[in-house]
């Protein structure tokens, strides 16, 4: 592939970045435009396999089969070796910026997780399975920048499982769709919330007491996370604090409409992305 050809792939990748609704901006005007193309083709890396997890017709095995076909396709293209042009552009990248490619053989294993896991035991649980699919993005944005001290990683990761608890919350009427609770079941227990209740959108006291307990949970993580900002480069923090303030949005939602997160999904409305902006410069 020319230079030209890799270039079309970059761009069919931030084009692919723009076309999904998130709780946070990807590869915004704020990303610096040489690293823009970067962050766009590991967000479609991400994308492409959440969508293999969970889009779609596919049997739980051929989920899992197409899952490692990604893998080899990744470690095939680490050696050179490219099965089509996106993964010379996600090869060029992990080269290039000097990224950590265990991070994305991380993000796989949440996905295939998540096609083989569909109830977590405990909070502690739930966590691990954050280490894999999304601290692993926040390390890698960071490697981006070219920051790599530990202190910062370890706040992102706050910041990231945060945003990925949040996320299990927006979508709890989604995913009990697709026979999944990300709610630890030990607390549901504790709460006397079945998961007959999430089927039957039964919201009562003790259904809005343990939502609360998440949505309370994911604010502390956010609040944790966030001395992070205070120590990245302009204009990356103001990307962090926007993407931290679009999360923070989400769990104030949640709260609004009363723990109710059976029968109304939050979700950002672009004017309030626009106010979340001018938030995060302030």
């Amino acid at each position: 592939m020319d230079s030209k050809d890799l270039e079309e792939e970059y761009k069919n990748s931030l084009e692919a970045a723009s076309s999904h609704y998130e709780n946070f901006p990807v590869a915004s005007f704020l990303v610096p435009k040489s690293l823009r193309k970067h962050v766009a083709v590991v967000y479609r890396y991400a994308r492409m396999a959440d969508d293999l997890a969970d889009e779609g017709d596919l049997l739980p095995e051929e989920r899992i089969s197409a899952l490692d076909e990604m893998e080899t396709s990744l470690r095939n293209a680490m050696e050179g070796n490219f099965s089509n042009p996106f993964y010379q552009a996600l090869s060029s990248t992990i080269h290039e910026r000097n990224l950590t490619p265990s991070y994305f053989y991380d993000l796989l294993k949440a996905f295939r997780q998540d096609v083989s896991v569909k109830r977590y035991n405990t909070f502690d649980e739930l966590m691990n399975y954050c280490r894999f699919s999304a601290d692993p993005v926040g390390r890698i944005i960071l490697e981006l920048f070219d920051l790599r001290d530990g202190n910062l990683a370890l706040l992102s990761d706050k910041i990231c499982s945060a945003l990925q608890l949040t996320n299990f919350y927006q979508d709890v009427s989604v995913d009990i769709s697709r026979g999944r609770i990300y709610i630890p079941l030990e607390e549901m227990k504790s709460f006397k919330v079945t998961e007959k209740d999430f089927e039957l959108k039964k919201i009562n006291t003790n259904f809005k007491e343990l939502i609360k307990l998440q949505v309370d949970r994911a604010r502390k993580l956010f609040q944790e996370g966030k001395p992070l900002t205070a120590l990245l480069p302009k204009p990356l923090n103001f990307e962090i604090k926007w993407t931290v303030l679009g999360g923070e949005c989400i769990l104030r939602k949640i709260e609004s409409n009363d723990y109710d997160v059976l029968s109304r999904r939050p979700k950002l409305s672009k004017p309030e992305y626009f106010n979340l902006f001018i938030k995060s410069i302030f």
